[in-house]
C-alpha cells in the first residue's frame, strides 16, 4: 500500500504538480522583476515570493509550523541565521517567517534563469567570496541593504546538508553580523531534509517545523564572531529533533 501511495504522489509531483510550480514560478519571477523596476523593491521583492513559497508548500502537500515569532518585531532588522537542511528551507522562510528580508546568497543564483534576475531586481544580496573586493563589494552592498530598515537571512553552512545533520557553521557569516552590530536570530530549521534530501528531487509529503529563538544582541564592543558563531549553533541544534 505504501509503495502504492508513494507511486500517486511521485505521478502527482512530476506530471500535475511540477509544471504548475513551473508556471507559478515563472509569473513570480516576472512580476518581482518588473515590479522592483517600477518602484518599490522591498515590497515587489517579498510579497509575490512569500505568496508563491506558501503555494508551493501546500501544492506540495507540505505543512510549515512555526514555533517562536512573538520573539522578532516587524519593526527591528535582524540578521537571521539557519541550518539548511535542503530546498524547502527557501519556501518555509519566504512564506512563514512573516518578517521582510533580503537573502544574502551564492554568487552562481544569479545564473538561474528568471530566478537570477529576479532576484537581482528585487535588491538581494549576491555573496562573492572569490577574492579579498568580491568580500568587500558584498558587505557594501549589505550595508546599503540594512540602512533601509531591512533584515537579512544567511545560511551560514554555505550549501544544503547531505545526510540531514548540520555542516560546521563558516565563520564569515557571522564576521558579516558583527559588522553590521544587529540582533542575530537563529532559525532551526527541522524536516526539510525528509521533504526532499539534497541527493533527490524526487519529493515527500512532511512537516517542517520553523523555530524562530529569541535575538542575540551586540555588547558595547560588537559581537565577539567565535562566541555568537557557537552561541547560533547550539540554540539550532537544540530545536532539532533528529541531533
Amino acid at each position: 500500500m505504501k509503495k502504492i501511495l508513494r507511486g500517486l504522489y511521485l505521478f502527482y509531483q512530476w506530471c500535475i504538480a511540477g509544471p504548475i510550480f513551473i508556471v507559478a514560478t515563472l509569473i513570480t519571477a516576472i512580476i518581482t522583476a518588473i515590479g522592483s523596476f517600477l518602484g518599490n523593491r522591498d515590497f515587489w521583492g517579498y510579497w509575490p515570493p512569500k505568496y508563491w513559497s506558501m503555494f508551493t508548500c501546500r501544492l506540495f502537500l507540505i505543512k510549515v509550523k512555526v514555533k517562536g515569532r512573538e520573539n522578532i518585531s516587524k519593526d527591528t532588522s535582524y540578521v537571521f541565521v539557519a541550518n539548511h537542511q535542503g530546498a524547502y528551507d527557501i519556501w518555509s522562510i519566504y512564506g512563514y517567517l512573516n518578517h521582510n528580508f533580503k537573502w544574502l546568497m551564492k554568487k552562481e543564483l544569479e545564473k538561474i534563469f528568471a530566478i537570477g534576475w529576479a532576484c537581482k531586481s528585487a535588491g538581494h544580496v549576491f555573496v562573492d567570496d572569490s577574492s579579498i573586493a568580491g568580500i568587500r563589494s558584498t558587505i557594501e552592498e549589505s550595508e546599503k541593504t540594512l540602512k533601509h530598515g531591512m533584515s537579512l537571512v544567511i545560511f551560514p553552512e554555505g550549501s544544503r546538508t547531505w545526510d540531514g545533520k548540520m555542516i560546521p557553521f563558516k565563520r564569515g557569516a557571522f564576521m558579516l553580523a558583527a559588522e553590521f552590530r544587529l540582533p542575530v536570530v537563529p532559525i532551526t530549521i527541522d524536516g526539510s531534509f525528509k521533504a526532499m534530501p539534497r541527493s533527490t528531487y524526487n519529493m515527500t509529503p512532511a512537516t517542517i517545523t520553523l523555530t524562530i529563538h529569541p535575538p542575540i544582541y551586540p555588547g558595547e564592543k560588537g559581537f565577539n564572531t567565535k562566541q555568537l558563531l557557537l552561541q547560533c549553533t547550539n540554540e539550532i541544534q537544540s530545536a532539532l529533533s533528529s541531533q
